[in-house]
């Protein structure tokens, strides 16, 4: 039961997802393959940029997905002359060159139109075969609960698409075999997310410390000329980092939500289950 009275659900009262609570106190261990899911090119960056770099530098393989190539573009930076498919690739590389300097192994473009993303089942569908494909233990996206941020700011509709299409492929579309049982003829077989981190999000109970990355953030985010210009966003995302630290006594962090869906498996889970398998083999 809550404080006032209502019913609450816990974790514990769903079998499927009956798992341990993470410590909001201890920043988590580096994971060894992650999946970061973007609406635009820039939002990386201007979002998890410090994250993603710190935890490429710590050894972890990190795969961007953007899912429009931000043919809308930006109406103060965005030449008159220009066109939809010339903005594109250029902003397609400039997330490539972003990407680069964060330290990410691999970036893809699923190329869906900028301004107008719906979570769809067909979005789902190439996002779950995304994750069956690169088998990622840590899933990165917005959280698309979220519609407005304070009172001078409303989530774009395709950030809320793109969270929302995402954590429908992680679950339970990635790790459900009759899902789009098609991809399983694409050689795609089900995999089980561990984490998805949530960023954007107003219940955050993770906090990774970026003081180091920071500069690196800022670097990858002036790649996006196309849309920044000669702008410098050192001082706005210090500020941000700052303000996403307080909380915890951090000079710079990113804040997240995260959701555990699998248990990290213990020192004492990996002996006992390979106990068993030499039980079995011995049998």
């Amino acid at each position: 039961m809550s404080d006032n009275g209502k019913t609450r659900l816990a974790d514990s009262a769903i079998p499927e997802r009956a798992v341990t609570k993470i410590d909001s106190t201890q920043e988590p261990k580096t994971p060894q393959r992650v999946l970061c899911v973007n609406a635009h090119p820039d939002d990386q960056e201007f979002t998890v940029g410090g994250t993603v770099a710190k935890w490429a530098r710590a050894g972890a393989e990190i795969i961007t997905v953007v899912i429009t190539s931000g043919d809308a573009g930006s109406n103060e930076h965005t030449p008159a002359d220009m066109t939809k498919t010339e903005l594109a690739a250029l902003r397609e590389t400039e997330q490539r060159n972003a990407s680069a300097v964060l330290g990410v192994r691999e970036t893809v473009f699923l190329r869906y139109p900028d301004g107008t993303l719906q979570p769809t089942l067909d979005l789902r569908r190439d996002l779950t075969r995304l994750i069956r494909k690169y088998k990622p233990d840590v899933v990165v996206c917005g959280d698309p609960t979220t519609r407005f941020f304070g009172n001078s700011y409303m989530n774009h509709p395709d950030h809320r698409a793109a969270g929302d299409a995402t954590c429908d492929a992680v679950f339970p579309s990635a790790g459900t075999k009759f899902i789009f049982s098609e991809l399983l003829a694409e050689g795609y077989m089900p995999h089980e997310v561990s984490r998805v981190f949530l960023h954007g999000s107003e219940k955050n109970d993770v906090w990774i410390d970026v003081h180091e990355t920071l500069e690196i953030k800022v670097r990858a985010l002036k790649q996006h000329v196309s849309q920044i210009g000669s702008w410098d966003p050192s001082e706005m995302m210090q500020e941000w980092a700052r303000e996403e630290g307080k909380e915890k006594g951090l000079d710079a962090a990113e804040a997240f939500r995260v959701m555990v869906l699998k248990e990290d498996k213990t020192s004492e889970d990996s002996a006992r289950e390979a106990n068993h398998i030499l039980a079995d083999a011995k049998m």
